[in-house]
């Protein structure tokens, strides 16, 4: 399809592009801006007059509960979720049931994301045998199937040994490590701890659960040398530490969750379900510097956790309630409310759901085709956003089989209008 996209306000964080132009797609990939390629005959033309067309987002921890959970959601509800969030890849957390750790499984999964040709699709492989953290699965095999790098999910490994032979293993390869830091032994409340805790009566984690699994990490990696992704940070402190490990050179990258840059665990209210996440919200202060670390670039990008729960998984007591949340759709729109209450360029919080999250995956993979930016040669995925436009997050306005979100009810900035992949218009938003 040859491709004539007029009039749109092209921004792209990756080069600091912000301007309304024209630009032209050919084979799936951007064949030009502003001028048109010699001799291009178009197909067809679309005219964005008024409107925003950026890179597609990047999602760095998207559930879609299949295979294993499909009463919770499946494949079709929940990329069709991401296209009407501007979202065009994303990536998988080994977490199905069963777990991602056989090559099979993963040709599965794979298989089914090209029948539905939606939304670029990038599983994690387990990184021990059925997420257990006993053995080591084979990594090799699992890459050669198509998974980018290896997590445990919110699964904590108890033997420090397994931990540092599986990052000799990663680090032999060149693969990467994506892992939340849990302490298995802290770990097991399910609110932050402090006072707001000891008032609900409920279990806390402290803040130690990550400072020190991330002192251990490190430690580990420096001896090894394997590159880590740390999963959704959500504490001050440990943004320290991964402000500090940056400094010392060490190959590491990280983000949190549009939940934790915008929220505090006094949010949680009179036990709201809604908010039970893991990690779980903490303070104030944790949010501000969260907010901060995204702005200068320590934390290289949010992402929405979207876990899909069922109303059965939150009509329960607080500390019975599944946690998890959805947040594909809301993804865009909190970056953006993000940026205009901290008064930050738009291009540079945008740059953390598209140039930023791009570059973590192209630290895992060399040969990863250049998303998250519009230059020639780059493929024809975008987002097509009116940033004057507000919506209200409610349960109907939402296309997630699951509805719940710590958001319903709140105004939000900017609505997805349109989403392109490889040139095709694939989601449109009606009337």
């Amino acid at each position: 399809m040859r491709l004539h996209i007029k009039n749109a306000r092209l921004l792209d964080p990756a080069t600091g592009m912000d301007q309304q132009s024209d630009l032209w797609v050919a084979g799936g990939r951007i064949a030009a801006i502003g001028q048109a390629p010699s001799g291009f005959e178009v197909q067809q033309t679309l005219d964005y007059g008024g409107l925003c067309l950026m890179p597609g987002l990047i999602d760095l921890a998207v559930r879609l509960r299949e295979p294993g959970h499909e009463y919770r959601a499946t494949l079709e509800s929940e990329l069709k979720a991401a296209m009407a969030g501007g979202i065009t890849s994303l990536v998988l957390p080994p977490d199905t049931d069963p777990p991602l750790d056989e090559p099979g499984l993963i040709e599965m999964l794979k298989h089914r994301a090209r029948q539905l040709d939606q939304v670029n699709l990038y599983p994690l492989g387990a990184m021990t045998v059925g997420l257990k953290g006993q053995v080591i699965t084979e990594m090799a095999e699992l890459s050669e199937a198509g998974c980018i790098g290896f997590a445990q999910a919110d699964e904590p490994i108890v033997d420090t040994a397994v931990m540092l032979r599986a990052m000799q293993y990663a680090r032999s390869f060149g693969f990467t490590l994506w892992l939340r830091p849990i302490d298995p032994w802290l770990s097991k409340g399910v609110v932050a701890s402090g006072a707001y805790a000891a008032r609900l009566g409920l279990s806390g984690v402290p803040v130690q659960s990550e400072t020190i699994a991330l002192h251990t990490l490190f430690e580990l990696q420096r001896s090894v040398g394997v590159k880590l992704h740390i999963c959704r940070i959500s504490s001050a402190a440990g943004v320290e530490l991964i402000r500090q490990a940056k400094a010392q050179g060490l190959p590491v990258t990280c983000d949190t969750t549009v939940n934790h840059a915008h929220l505090t665990d006094v949010d949680i209210g009179y036990y709201d379900t809604h908010y039970r996440l893991d990690p779980p919200l903490r303070t104030q202060r944790d949010r501000e510097a969260l907010r901060q670390a995204l702005a200068d670039g320590t934390v290289d990008a949010l992402c929405s956790d979207h876990t899909p729960v069922d109303d059965d998984g939150k009509q329960m007591p607080f500390a019975e309630a599944e946690s998890g949340a959805t947040g594909l759709e809301l993804l865009l729109s909190l970056a953006i409310k993000w940026a205009r209450e901290d008064n930050i360029p738009l291009t540079q919080a945008l740059a953390r759901v598209t140039s930023g999250p791009a570059a973590v995956l192209r630290t895992c993979s060399q040969a990863m085709p250049p998303v998250g930016s519009l230059v020639v040669g780059a493929p024809a995925d975008f987002c097509v956003v009116n940033l004057d436009d507000h919506w209200i997050v409610a349960r109907q306005s939402l296309v997630s089989q699951s509805r719940h979100t710590p958001f319903l009810g709140m105004e939000l900035p900017g609505r997805v209008q349109a989403t392109i992949m490889r040139g095709r218009v694939v989601w449109e938003r009606a009337g």
